[in-house]
């Protein structure tokens, strides 16, 4: 690798400690690459978070030092949101956009020329600008000007934005990829062409060294029977409200002292039910304490590229269940071995039900995830992974 490389991150939001998988993945990615000599900047938008409107500046523009790197922010301005939100509407409901919307989509998502302008021409002073996730107009924008030195990370699933042609158009030429996932790599390809030695699998570290106390959490909640656990964004696309449902069915044909428990930011319903238990936001040892105490994880997700709660509940040796319908969730478990996945109802009932039966077996799937984990994304492994990428493509 050529002496000190210069790397640019370009990404939507950035912050120290704003939720979400991608935002998590940007940090701990940077602060490897960091600590291993390579020269480490952000280029992001003044906005604070996925969350907040992404017209508003929530931060004032300007140079920062933040997670120990040079974060550069620039200003957004006033977008059309009703035209975008009718275009978005139409997407989510299964609806087809032309390609002169899908322009006006893009446009009218995030509108910061000021950090357009930078990449254009300044792009000379990085050796790679790594770009991610996929679906963001700043993402889009660095892939359009910068082709030859764009790394996209795009954190994609198979969903109704993945298959606009303006996001193939743009990573159709970009330098190279990189996923988290193979069944993410096979969607790329599938989506954009990628392919090429420069498109590979890296994945994601989780840290290792983390250890929980199951007993504690439940003297400190007041918890004394089994549950199930859910911890992540309580939001309709992660499907916590599907899960909500699965398990008060669940309860009304199995009546048992069985709980779930939620922890994350976000709403979901509860229908008043005294056998779900959202305690919002944790702390982190609190979480890993959650993690050891419950008899498994929950993912319902049906859209990840990648699962640090589920690599996290493996590390704790607590088994996981996942939604058959997401194959990166499900490609994991049936890899490690590590716990079970449902489609529907009944399977969800059936999968709850042998967890339940069956302590050892259960205890056995939550050691094989361990191990799983252990031996595919320490961040060791994974580090010299990234570091072995970045050599090839300055090389």
């Amino acid at each position: 690798m050529k002496t000190s490389p210069k790397i640019a991150f370009v990404v939507p939001w950035f912050g120290e400690s704003i939720p979400g998988g991608a935002e998590a993945a940007t940090r701990a990615i940077l602060a490897r690459l960091r600590d291993r000599g390579i020269s480490v900047s952000v280029l992001t938008t003044c906005i604070r978070q996925f969350s907040d409107d992404w017209d508003v500046n929530g931060h004032a523009p300007g140079t920062y030092q933040e997670c120990g790197v040079e974060v550069l922010r620039f200003p957004v301005e006033k977008v059309d949101r009703e035209a975008f939100d009718r275009l978005n509407h139409r997407l989510l409901g299964g609806g087809g956009i032309s390609a002169e919307e899908e322009n006006v989509f893009l446009e009218e998502m995030i509108r910061c020329p000021a950090l357009k302008q930078y990449i254009g021409e300044h792009s000379g002073q990085y050796d790679l600008l790594l770009a991610m996730p996929y679906m963001f107009t700043p993402v889009v924008e660095c892939a359009r000007i910068c082709p030859e030195k764009t790394v996209l990370i795009p954190c994609l699933h198979d969903e109704a934005y993945a298959h606009l042609s303006v996001y193939r158009e743009a990573f159709s030429r970009v330098r190279g990829m990189i996923f988290l996932s193979e069944p993410e790599s096979r969607t790329a390809e599938a989506l954009f062409g990628a392919g090429g030695s420069l498109c590979r699998v890296i994945g994601l570290g989780v840290d290792t060294d983390q250890s929980g106390d199951g007993q504690r959490f439940r003297e400190k909640y007041g918890i004394h029977g089994p549950f199930l656990l859910y911890a992540g964004r309580k939001a309709a696309g992660k499907k916590v409200d599907e899960l909500v449902r699965n398990f008060l069915y669940y309860k009304h044909r199995n009546p048992s002292d069985l709980k779930l428990v939620l922890l994350g930011g976000g709403e979901v319903p509860l229908y008043e039910c005294a056998d779900i238990l959202d305690l919002g936001f944790v702390s982190v040892q609190d979480k890993w304490d959650a993690y050891a105490a419950a008899r498994a994880f929950v993912n319902p997700s049906e859209a990840e590229s990648f699962s640090i709660v589920i690599m996290e509940s493996w590390l704790a040796g607590t088994p996981v269940l996942v939604n058959e319908q997401c194959p990166v969730t499900t490609d994991f478990v049936r890899c490690s071995r590590g716990g079970l996945y449902y489609s529907g109802y009944l399977d969800f009932e059936g999968a709850v039900n042998y967890l339940i039966a069956h302590e050892k077996t259960a205890c056995a799937m939550g050691r094989s995830g361990r191990a799983f984990v252990l031996d595919h994304f320490r961040w060791e492994y994974v580090t010299g992974k990234y570091l072995a990428y970045l050599d090839d493509c300055l090389g």
